[in-house]
């Protein structure tokens, strides 16, 4: 099981504006005991709004060249698996072991799968083929591969990432939780208890029983936090905002107060086998969000010292 790691999100605060403001934000993380970044990414989303996991992991790796990044959710099936082998590798080139890639199906904004030509009903069918395929090429052989989404024959990717880029299967519903415990090295789950965080590691162990290797497993959380003053109506905001649905529905998920609150909202899920955490903050400010998932991280660390 991999270490833990508390991870703060790559804000517009760190990718756009003034590159002082940006550079003064980076080195607020960088000198704090936040252990890695992680980057979303939508093509058109809802609004037309979006940004590229990829192109912005590579920005971060950049501005942080100490620290992981994980792409976390990348919308693998409304890219071809050749192109996105290809941009892994050359992005392995310059951040060699930093770079973790998150999958999933995404799907709540059916209309972004269907004008990049994918099928809403048919995206996790079509993730699975497109993540056994990419799986195949970062292995830096020639592959050949035909299915009902795509057809290549003798695709070749050099170099293969050294070391090879581990990748989290994100998703709640048993096809993710099947599509990770077969095809990825772990699961990055989102809106579950710790008791059914536990429960789905659990699962997995038993489904991946069917492979014949057995990654050394790096699960992990996504959600979402309100820090500082006002710190529900935060992340309320930024959460209906984003989903375009009622907060009351993701509240039990999403913790909001001090940095001890959301310490302790996380620790269950620590002691349930979650060990990477991408932390969603809203408040009044950037700097109130460091600091604040900067202090999450630190008592969490204090907390399970063993890891």
């Amino acid at each position: 099981m991999s270490k833990l790691r508390i991870g703060t999100v790559g804000s517009d605060s760190l990718l756009a504006g003034p590159m002082s403001d940006r550079l003064r934000f980076a080195e607020r993380i960088s000198n704090s005991p936040i252990d890695h970044l992680f980057i979303a990414d939508h093509i058109s989303f809802h609004t037309g709004l979006g940004m590229d996991g990829i192109v912005n992991a590579a920005t971060l790796a950049t501005m942080f060249p100490e620290m992981d990044v994980l792409i976390g959710v990348y919308l693998l099936a409304l890219r071809h698996p050749v192109t996105v082998a290809r941009q892994l590798s050359s992005l392995s080139r310059s951040a060699p072991g930093r770079i973790v890639l998150g999958v999933g199906v995404g799907g709540e904004d059916r209309h972004e799968m269907e004008i990049c030509g994918v099928d809403p009903a048919r995206r996790g069918a079509h993730t699975n083929h497109s993540l056994a395929a990419l799986n195949k090429l970062l292995e830096g052989k020639p592959v050949t591969y035909n299915c009902e989404f795509f057809s290549f024959e003798d695709a070749l990717i050099k170099p293969s990432p050294k070391p090879r880029i581990p990748t989290l299967v994100g998703g709640r519903s048993d096809a993710a939780i099947k599509r990770a415990a077969l095809l990825g090295d772990g699961w990055l789950g989102v809106w579950a208890s710790a008791t059914r965080f536990g429960n789905v590691l659990q699962h997995i162990n038993e489904l991946a029983e069917q492979r014949s290797d057995i990654p050394d497993w790096q699960h992990g959380l996504q959600l979402w936090a309100g820090v500082g003053e006002n710190a529900r109506r935060h992340v309320a905001n930024g959460m209906e905002e984003m989903y375009r649905t009622p907060f009351e529905k993701f509240e039990k998920y999403s913790p909001y107060g001090s940095a001890q609150a959301i310490a302790d909202f996380i620790a269950p899920y620590v002691e349930n086998g979650a060990r990477i955490f991408n932390i969603a903050a809203r408040g009044e400010n950037e700097e109130t969000c460091i600091d604040t998932i900067a202090d999450v991280s630190a008592i969490l660390h204090n907390a399970f010292p063993e890891l």
